[in-house]
């Protein structure tokens, strides 16, 4: 495999990270109009004559985004040819390039014409899908020499329940955070774990609702990975590749949790915000690792069953 298209797999995935958290920091920013309604030019200017925080914001975040769209179509093109004997190359491929084109045109509607919250909601969503595929991509070429071998795996019923289970709802958890973001209710409650100092901490207006439902639906996804890390441990001794990845699970989820309530209470510090940005994005990264094993071990199961006929 050559070592150029490992070091530009490479490139690509980081590119694709600072997507991510470069819209987490449009978002916190509130840069979003940094450009006005002008896209992709910036106030109708290709060089803005006044330059504002917002502006350099927005505008680094759009060229940012370019050069990842521009890194994407080339990786996809390149491991098409050198790897695309590999089953999952040409999906993820295409998964990596439409997503990403998507996430683009939802963000350039954004600006143009505006969008609801819930809709906005999305687009970190989206973005995370294009960033897993490409993670995934890089994972298969490193996989070509053995560094990530995963293709005997067989995985039993329970596991693979979790694993699907688990990414399926990651990404509404990961929806409602966002959903938080874009209305503006990261403060709504002021107190962490309860709402706020009232008698029974519960809360009460609409943006208090979203707040603490989102903080449910993190407990949630905290207490099940940690179940299924749990399980990991004790039954997937020999299966290295799920033994440490649940625990690497369960480190990012515990740091999820960590750096949501430390957002609060640090009064959305900007720091503090994008790290929370950025290991949600490699948990799901590794969750939709997991969904690979899970695609593999099912056609494992099939020549097994096939050549356990053939035999008998």
């Amino acid at each position: 495999m050559q070592r150029a298209l490992k070091w530009f797999s490479i490139f690509t995935t980081i590119i694709m990270l600072f997507v991510l958290i470069g819209g987490a920091l449009v978002t916190k920013t509130e840069s979003g109009a940094g450009c006005g309604d002008s896209w992709p030019l910036c106030h109708g200017e290709l060089v803005p004559s006044q330059i504002t925080f917002e502006l350099v914001v927005e505008l680094s975040h759009r060229l940012v985004s370019g050069l990842a769209g521009i890194a994407v179509l080339i990786l996809s093109i390149w491991s098409w040819k050198k790897i695309g004997h590999i089953r999952e190359t040409k999906f993820l491929a295409v998964l990596s390039m439409f997503f990403l084109i998507l996430q683009a045109l939802i963000g350039a509607a954004a600006v143009k014409w505006g969008q609801s919250d819930a809709v906005l909601a999305l687009h970190f969503g989206i973005s995370l899908i294009s960033f897993a595929s490409v993670l995934l991509l890089t994972l298969l070429i490193f996989e070509v020499d053995k560094k990530f071998d995963s293709k005997a795996l067989i995985i039993d019923k329970t596991m693979k329940f979790h694993m699907v289970g688990i990414i399926v709802y990651s990404y509404i958890v990961v929806y409602t955070g966002a959903y938080v973001r874009h209305k503006g209710a990261s403060l709504a409650c002021p107190k962490w774990p309860i709402c706020s100092n009232r008698a029974n901490g519960l809360p009460t207006t609409l943006h208090e609702w979203i707040q603490m439902g989102h903080r449910m639906a993190a407990a949630i996804i905290f207490i099940w990975i940690t179940y299924t890390a749990w399980r990991a441990l004790r039954y997937h001794r020999n299966q290295k590749v799920i033994y440490w990845g649940w625990i690497i699970a369960f480190i990012l989820v515990s740091m999820q949790v960590t750096s949501g309530a430390l957002v609060v209470l640090t009064g959305l510090n900007l720091y503090v915000s994008l790290a929370h940005a950025l290991i949600i994005s490699c948990l799901f990264g590794l969750l939709s690792y997991f969904l690979l094993l899970v695609s593999r071990s099912n056609i494992n199961a099939e020549i097994r069953s096939t050549n356990d006929q053939n035999f008998s």
